[in-house]
């Protein structure tokens, strides 16, 4: 264990504030405390000699050898208690008084004199405003929940304190045991980071799940989750699934990112499951504290009932998951032992009349199959199956076999005591066969992420002086954004672009399509006019002849649609031809908890209609950059779908990468949008730019 061991085991623990009056907080932590313990709890209470039977002092300051200090006093006192903790050399401190920053001003003031304090002191401080603290392993209840928690190797933490008391009364239903549970409350000084780094170090936690409303340093918990996560599973819900803020966001990214696009981001790339509800959050925490990770992530199904077996096939088939397919041998096997009419081929349907041997003899074939990663048992009541029996040969096989399995009992009351033969070998059973299939993904997904190599990003080298003095000239002159006049900004981070320049007279316009020497294409810059192409500031396939009219006529417009906007000068690009490439975008926006998510898709027009995107947290390392390539509906078009040549895959890859650098060393930059970045199988050329900049952050 960490720094948190005497907090989940402590000897001695001080209840402040402890009350026999019934109905308060301190009355019911303290009876909870009482109730199962196996230290020594004592009472602080100035007001009265004695609390349920337990002499009271009248502060932390009487008291020696305190591992935790519970607080329950009101808020102003609680901040002065904190300190005695302090300066009595009390390592840990749960607050579990409201009246913090949740509370207004005046609460949120109180909170960081607390804080401060804390951290004068280096006291582990949980809360405030949280239901508190448990640890089956030394019946340690320092909460004000109604129940207690059964033993277990799970390790759960919670921002809510309701959830919580609904989990442990629904768990106990379950039979679903805890290690540890921790009410997160304001998360004032320790954190989900904290937690999930502790369990990490215990033996005793198999699991770790989480709640989560927010996560305070996004960054901090992927390092942690990373590190943590290769021995130990991490499964959270994380509520809070809005787009709020999102339409005050100036870029195509920073209108489809919303807020919940860097959790999904971030969670995957640190390999935390994330689950949709609670029942899921649960068969998750089953599946994986029991079963070993699979070899792969084929799928056999034995059944005795064709219908559920479609079914299965059907969940199979919406998931990551694939059926596994047969050798010849495990046919031939099949073949020879079932009888007529059964169905030898994945979905395995050994037929209605099947007895639990049956099953067992079927499982012990297609466990053996070198194709198969995992199974589902399933079957339906009849008068021939014992589901007893059946449990029993399940169990048998799992362990013979090492391959993960999940079973789906179909019935009632015929099928609890099979569900607890399972249960008690860690098999999980599930009534919805979709349930068991989404268990097994998830253990899949882990044992990828498991193995999955955590790569570094790379380090271009890159020409960041000058990319640094091109945002300071923009934020001398009050611009926050940017266009296509700050094109040299990926040029100094090695991302090509098209011949061309910004130019501030139709001479010199002339002077680069001359250069150039074919048609070119032309646009306003103008940093106060976002959507050029709407009021004609756009024109393609001007001859060099027409370049200087056209100059003219482009300001004229500018003038015309905004006469107070700043007019940069025109800029004068060489025209791809983009017949026979594919837009794509790369884009930006910073999260405040997970700074810089970088997105790719398909761009040009399509990129807020379709939303076929894809998103990192920066840095970027080359294998997620390629994933952000795989993962969108469109990738078949990149890789040359009807007919098309292939693009230029690497140097998309390149370039998300390139763009996630420049993002991570300058923090001054909150939206950018590269859209489009042609793609072509000669290569990638980034066409238009897009920038919204904080001069604070320079």
């Amino acid at each position: 264990m960490g720094k948190l061991a005497t907090l989940f085991a402590p000897e001695r623990v001080a209840v402040v504030g402890a009350t026999d009056r019934e109905g308060s907080v301190g009355y019911a932590v303290t009876r909870n405390l009482q109730a199962d313990f196996d230290g020594e709890v004592l009472a602080v209470n100035p007001n009265d000699g004695e609390v349920l039977g337990l002499p009271c002092a009248d502060s932390l300051s009487e008291l020696d050898d305190i591992d935790v200090a519970v607080v329950v006093v009101p808020p102003d006192v609680a901040v002065e208690v904190v300190r005695q903790a302090g300066e009595s050399g009390i390592e840990n401190v749960v607050v579990i008084t409201a009246g913090f920053s949740e509370a207004g001003s005046n609460g949120a003031a109180r909170e960081r004199e607390m804080v401060a304090i804390a951290e004068e002191h280096d006291l582990n401080l949980v809360g405030p405003n949280c239901v508190g603290v448990m640890s089956t392993s030394v019946g340690l209840n320092a909460t004000f929940a109604p129940q207690n928690a059964n033993p277990g190797n799970i390790s759960f933490m919670s921002q809510s304190g309701a959830f919580i008391t609904a989990v442990l009364d629904w768990a106990s239903d379950h039979a679903i045991g805890f290690k540890d549970i921790v009410s997160l409350g304001n998360k004032a000084v320790l954190d989900e980071s904290d937690f999930v780094r502790e369990w990490g170090d215990d033996p005793e936690t198999d699991v770790v799940l989480g709640y989560l409303e927010d996560i305070d340093d996004g960054r901090a918990f992927m390092e942690t989750a990373r590190e943590v996560g290769k021995d130990t599973p991490i499964v959270v819900v994380k509520s809070g699934r809005t787009d709020a803020g999102a339409s005050a966001a100036a870029s195509h990214t920073g209108a489809i990112a919303g807020s919940d696009r860097a959790y999904e981001a971030g969670l995957a790339q640190a390999g935390v499951i994330r689950v949709d509800s609670v029942q899921e959050l649960f068969d998750a925490a089953s599946i994986l504290a029991d079963q070993p990770a699979p070899e792969s992530g084929e799928i056999a199904i034995v059944t005795n009932a064709g219908g559920p077996g479609v079914m299965t096939t059907d969940a199979v088939g919406d998931s990551s998951l694939s059926l596994a397919e047969f050798t010849d041998g495990t046919l031939d096997t099949l073949g020879e032992r079932l009888p007529d009419g059964a169905n030898i081929y994945n979905p395995v349907d050994i037929i209605g009349d099947a007895p639990a041997d049956r099953f067992e003899e079927t499982l012990d074939v297609v466990l053996d199959d070198p194709g198969v990663g995992m199974a589902v048992v399933l079957a339906c009541p009849t008068a021939t199956l014992d589901f007893e029996e059946l449990a029993a040969a399940t169990v048998a096989k799992q362990e013979t076999h090492d391959v993960p399995v999940a079973a789906v009992l179909m019935g009632g009351s015929s099928t609890r005591a099979a569900a607890g033969t399972l249960s008690d070998a860690g098999i999980p059973s599930y009534f919805d066969p979709a349930r068991a299939v989404r268990s097994l993904e998830i253990l899949s997904e882990y044992g990828e992420s498991r193995e999955r190599e955590v790569a570094e990003a790379t380090t271009f080298d890159v020409d960041k002086e000058r990319a640094r003095s091109i945002l300071e000239r923009a934020a001398r002159r009050n611009s926050t954004r940017l266009g296509v006049e700050a094109m040299d900004l990926l040029d100094a981070y090695g991302i090509p672009t098209p011949e061309g320049d910004v130019v501030n007279d139709p001479a010199e316009a002339k002077e680069i399509a001359e250069a150039i020497g074919e048609d070119v294409v032309m646009k306003i810059v103008s940093p106060d006019i976002l959507h050029k192409s709407d009021i004609g500031g756009v024109e393609v396939g001007i001859s060099p002849e027409e370049v200087w009219d056209t100059y003219e006529d482009l300001v004229a417009r500018a003038r015309q649609y905004q006469p107070d906007a700043t007019i940069l000068g025109v800029q004068v690009q060489e025209m791809l031809d983009l017949d026979s490439a594919t837009e794509t975008i790369v884009g930006v926006t910073r999260d405040p908890q997970f700074g810089p998510l970088v997105m790719f898709g398909l761009g040009g027009i399509f990129v807020e209609i379709l939303e076929d995107t894809s998103f990192r947290v920066a840095p970027v390392p080359e294998p997620e950059a390629a994933g952000m390539i795989d993962e969108i509906d469109a990738a078949p078009l990149l890789r040359g779908a009807r007919g098309r040549a292939p693009v230029d895959e690497a140097g998309l890859v390149e370039t998300i990468q390139r763009i996630s650098q420049l993002v991570t060393d300058f923090p001054a930059i909150t939206e950018l949008d590269i859209n489009p970045v042609v793609a072509t199988a000669d290569g990638v050329s980034a066409v238009d730019l897009r920038l919204t900049l904080d001069t604070e952050e320079l």
